[in-house]
């Protein structure tokens, strides 16, 4: 399957051979499961449709309904998994304009454009949906991409009811385009603190290869933590995993930790959004929920030991601990409660108050 991304122009950059990033993981991402013309036609209009619909529902869910009605400008995006690594290099390029360094050594553009590439290739089958609030967009703040085959695999393979299964990610990711609707400072609270760990980790007094090498990892595991991975099956590699540590310093894992406390807010309200809509909409919302849990929880021993080694299990936590968050603090003090956090930096949960909903409730409600 493969569905352009219209209006896209590739980027250019003397730090990361960003066109390189786009060959490499277009030569390697699968291309996904195969259906006919014509139901390859219905899987788009269909997801073209939830994504319409989505915003609506939120509004109604959370109270934000002004900022709901802002989202039908959104763009929406039904990609292949070439396109959606060759988005997400174009938001990477936009987050890191002029942020990292001009290598010194010969090849160390390559070099990262191909190891980010390889990394892209490695997610491109693993994410359903993304809203990407960084990269501007004609028409709305940011942009919806929903990745086409991924959504065909997983409702195939876990015989799910594959309307409401595609207007539940639709929800997902439309909750997080009216997060950021609500709240308009939200885009450069995040992006700043990403551009500060990403700057510290190019600050490191290595060598330009490595210094660069260590640079887009970095990106990538910022970016796809939260509402740069969208609602994954399997969710992609996140902060926790020996991988990550062992080329973040305890200052840069700090750093990410910031991040992270405001991703898994965003992603555990997006998922208890996503499942707040009934059973007179969608009847199968408790059975694909179960069925999607124990897909990302893995079966298979090698599963197992892939996604620890990644640190997949902190990406599963997230999206859990975030949840918890938002239904302990909905149950005390309602949806328009918890609405505070989106008025301003200070009010954001903490990496402490997300393991303590209560201190979040006191601190802001008194």
């Amino acid at each position: 399957m493969r569905v352009r991304l219209t209006g896209y122009r590739g980027p250019m950059s003397s730090a990361v051979d960003w066109q390189v990033a786009v060959r490499r993981a277009g030569s390697l991402s699968r291309p996904g499961p195969r259906g006919t013309p014509a139901e390859l036609r219905a899987l788009i209009k269909v997801l073209r449709a939830a994504a319409a619909e989505a915003p609506g529902h939120v509004g109604e869910i959370t109270g934000l309904r002004r900022a709901a009605a802002q989202v039908a400008a959104t763009p929406v995006f039904v990609v292949d998994r070439p396109r959606w690594a060759q988005a997400n290099v174009e938001m990477f390029a936009h987050l890191t304009d002029g942020l990292l360094p001009t290598p010194k050594v010969p090849g160390s553009a390559r070099v990262a454009g191909e190891e980010m590439g390889v990394m892209l290739a490695l997610l491109s089958p693993k994410v359903l949906g993304q809203f990407d609030p960084f990269t501007p967009a004609d028409g709305g703040p940011g942009r919806l991409l929903l990745v086409a085959p991924n959504v065909l695999k997983v409702e195939r393979e876990l015989n799910l009811d594959a309307m409401d299964f595609r207007l539940w990610v639709c929800l997902h990711e439309q909750t997080h385009a009216v997060q950021f609707a609500a709240a308009p400072w939200l885009v450069d609270h995040l992006s700043g603190k990403m551009r500060d760990l990403v700057g510290g980790v190019t600050a490191t007094p290595t060598d330009g290869s490595e210094r660069l090498v260590r640079a887009v990892r970095a990106v990538v595991e910022a970016l796809t933590s939260g509402i740069g991975g969208g609602v994954a099956d399997n969710p992609v590699p996140e902060l926790g995993g020996p991988l990550v540590d062992a080329f973040l310093d305890p200052e840069e894992r700090a750093a990410m930790g910031e991040i992270v406390a405001v991703m898994s807010l965003l992603e555990g309200h997006a998922d208890v959004v996503m499942d707040a809509v009934g059973p007179a909409r969608l009847p199968s919302v408790r059975r694909i929920r179960a069925a999607f849990e124990k897909r990302r929880d893995g079966t298979s021993t090698l599963d197992i030991m892939l996604r620890r080694l990644l640190g997949m299990d902190a990406k599963v936590a997230q999206y859990r601990n975030g949840a918890r968050f938002v239904r302990a603090v909905v149950e005390k003090v309602g949806h328009d409660g918890l609405n505070a956090v989106w008025t301003a930096p200070e009010l954001l949960p903490t990496a402490a108050e997300v393991a303590d909903p209560v201190a979040w409730v006191r601190r802001v409600h008194g």
